[in-house]
């Protein structure tokens, strides 16, 4: 096993490079899984805003309005001095500042006149609470004009029912994006920088002309010694795969061990290790020299991250962007990931794209092999 050992050896010594790129990997996926987890779906539920009234009139009615507004908003009364009023906006205090006027009763309800309202230039939220204060401005009117007085008009307006809105959710998708989507998103980089460093510095050190005669006069066959190599780079491809696995089990344990979709997770992740394994073997048969592998490898790691939507959502990738993304294995892997992080379970219609996808995943894998068996052969030859 002199092969494998060398292999081995090779690793061994550029250790601390691999390490440093677990620790960067799991630090970064923790890091944006954190951002990116708060932008998910949540159930639907009126937004609170936080306003402040200022209460000229100290009415029944202005009491109810206020009243009206702390069942909605999280609501502060402050008093009607301008700069009190700028203050509360420029602080961010309150995005909206409700002033009832003096004789609130005859000015809004009779006179149906407008409140005046302070709010944040280009808040969505203040067309929000526009319709609620019209809204009840309306419902008091309308009682009043059925003969209510101000005080039964006013807890008549604040007894309206509330519709009540049902998210509606089958068996098989999922409102809300698993935690491990955003780490399983990141895996990619893992693979692709961990393995081009590593094979690229074994294949550097095999590939030494001394070392390749000393291999050839060997009394171990060329058979036995491609054999070794294979079983090598299979180890320390699994060997990435597993810390990979446990790393994602041990952070969200129950979680992801019951997934539906577990099993699609691991031999997604299974198949990119292998297609990262090809290409890193492809990209070290091209390499002379350390500084260049440094170079191809960072282009080629980050580059297929950044257009394959690895470390930014394919939702918000453009779409030509993600055209040209196609013809990258890496953007297929995502593919199912993104698939994968919307549904429970996965039905046969799902199943069918999955494969597709992991289909095209081997296929580069192989067309790697094969440009890798071609140049192998013809530097023999040479």
């Amino acid at each position: 096993m002199t092969v494998f050992k060398g292999y081995m050896k090779i690793l061994k010594k550029n250790i601390g490079l691999v390490i440093i790129y677990l620790v960067i990997f799991f630090s970064v996926a923790m890091a944006l899984q954190a951002a990116a987890s708060k932008e998910h779906l949540e159930d639907f539920e009126k937004a609170r805003v936080d306003i402040a009234v200022a209460d000229n009139d100290q009415s029944t009615l202005s009491h109810a309005l206020t009243d009206y507004l702390k069942t909605i908003h999280n609501v502060s009364e402050i008093s009607s001095d301008p700069s009190v009023m700028q203050e509360e906006l420029f602080y961010r205090n309150a995005e909206y500042i409700v002033q009832i006027p003096k004789d609130f009763y005859k000015t809004c309800i009779v006179q149906d006149n407008p409140i005046s309202v302070t709010k944040i230039p280009g808040s969505y939220t203040s067309f929000y609470v526009d319709q609620q204060i019209n809204a009840w401005l309306n419902n008091v009117r309308t009682y009043i004009a059925s003969g209510f007085s101000q005080k039964e008009a006013a807890k008549a307006a604040l007894e309206q029912p509330s519709s009540r809105v049902s998210m509606y959710q089958d068996t098989e998708t999922t409102s809300e994006t698993p935690a491990y989507t955003y780490y399983f998103r990141y895996v990619p980089y893992l693979f692709l920088a961990v393995l081009c460093y590593s094979m690229g510095y074994i294949l550097l050190a095999f590939q030494k002309e001394d070392i390749q005669k000393r291999m050839q006069a060997s009394s171990v066959s060329i058979r036995r010694q491609n054999l070794e190599g294979l079983l090598a780079m299979f180890t320390i491809g699994v060997g990435l795969w597993l810390i990979a696995i446990t790393g994602a089990i041990v952070m969200y344990q129950k979680d992801l061990l019951a997934s539906g979709v577990l099993t699609y997770y691991l031999l997604n992740t299974f198949v990119m290790m292998t297609v990262s394994l090809s290409l890193s073997y492809l990209l070290g048969l091209f390499v002379k020299n350390s500084n260049m592998l440094n170079g191809l490898s960072n282009i080629i790691s980050l580059g297929m991250c950044f257009l394959s939507g690895v470390f930014v959502p394919m939702s918000v990738m453009d779409k030509k962007v993600l055209k040209i993304a196609q013809f990258l294995p890496v953007y297929w892997y995502e593919d199912i990931n993104e698939t994968l992080a919307r549904y429970h379970s996965v039905s046969s219609n799902i199943a069918t794209d999955i494969w597709k996808s992991l289909g095209i995943e081997v296929m580069f894998a192989l067309a790697f092999v094969s440009v890798i068996l071609a140049l192998s052969k013809y530097k023999r030859q040479k």
